[in-house]
């Protein structure tokens, strides 16, 4: 079919932003289903690498983890770059329909999210700590680490921070109280003298931690929700994405309406 100039740059502009999408959506989904299924080559390759900060990333449990999160961010982009890419390659209005209407139901959620959270900023507030304390109740240490013990040593080692709101919040995780031996805090929440290896400055510093020799009464929520206030980075990558998505969204419904009309041209 034979287009206007407007149209075939809007077509292809889809195609191309839909094909940089499905290549990396299936690259993220091909790693996640290796993972899942044979995570111990994984491990071996790591571990020829002989660094500590990539041992921590080397435990089944990180790795299985990881490979759900990955399979599942894999097969949404999959699905909806197919979309995409299809129906604007074979001109499909029933494809591009579908998948500007999914684009419109995601920028929705996106959208009623975002205004929730400003509204009811105090209830989010105390949702999303009720939230990271579910979490920090399987922290767990040694070879027992998974993703989310992994992730919060890596907080805390790096934000000089310890807990939710201090210390004690790590009593209510039943592998720290009956691992810990006679430690009062994690070594991530000492003052380092090594973040890679989570190596404390103090050696006395997990048994008796002090104001000098950690952090052991300075909670994470705080210190991470300001510097995430502080990232304006943060504020132009979303109004980037925000921007490409209703590009996205344009073109699909354009193209619909374009096709349409030369179809009805031809009868």
């Amino acid at each position: 079919m034979v287009f206007d100039c407007g149209v075939w740059c809007a077509k292809y502009l889809l195609c191309i932003f839909n094909f940089i999408f499905f290549v990396l959506g299936t690259i993220i989904f091909g790693i996640g289903l290796w993972l899942a299924v044979d995570k111990h080559s994984l491990i071996a390759l790591l571990k020829l690498a002989e660094s500590e900060r990539i041992e921590q990333f080397t435990q089944p449990q990180v790795i299985e983890q990881l490979a759900y999160v990955l399979l599942v961010i894999g097969a949404v982009m999959f699905f909806m770059s197919f979309l995409g890419y299809l129906g604007a390659m074979r001109e499909s209005r029933c494809l591009l329909s579908t998948y500007g209407t999914f684009l419109i139901l995601l920028l929705v959620a996106e959208i009623v999210a975002g205004g929730l959270a400003a509204f009811y900023k105090d209830k989010v507030r105390v949702e999303s700590k009720n939230f990271l304390q579910t979490t920090i109740t399987s922290y767990s240490l040694g070879e027992n680490v998974d993703a989310t013990s992994l992730m919060w040593n890596q907080l805390m080692g790096n934000f000089g921070c310890c807990g939710i709101n201090d210390y004690r919040d790590f009593e209510a995780s039943p592998a720290w109280v009956n691992g810990k031996g006679n430690r009062t805090i994690p070594d991530a929440c000492c003052i380092l003298k090594d973040v890679a290896k989570l190596v404390p400055r103090d050696e006395d510093c997990t048994t008796n931690p002090s104001d000098s020799n950690s952090f052991y009464k300075k909670g994470c929520y705080e210190v991470f929700t300001e510097w995430l206030i502080a990232q304006r980075e943060l504020i132009i990558v979303a109004i980037v994405v925000g921007i490409v998505h209703l590009v996205l969204i344009i073109l699909a419904f354009a193209l619909c309406k374009a096709f349409a009309k030369y179809n009805d041209m031809r009868l």
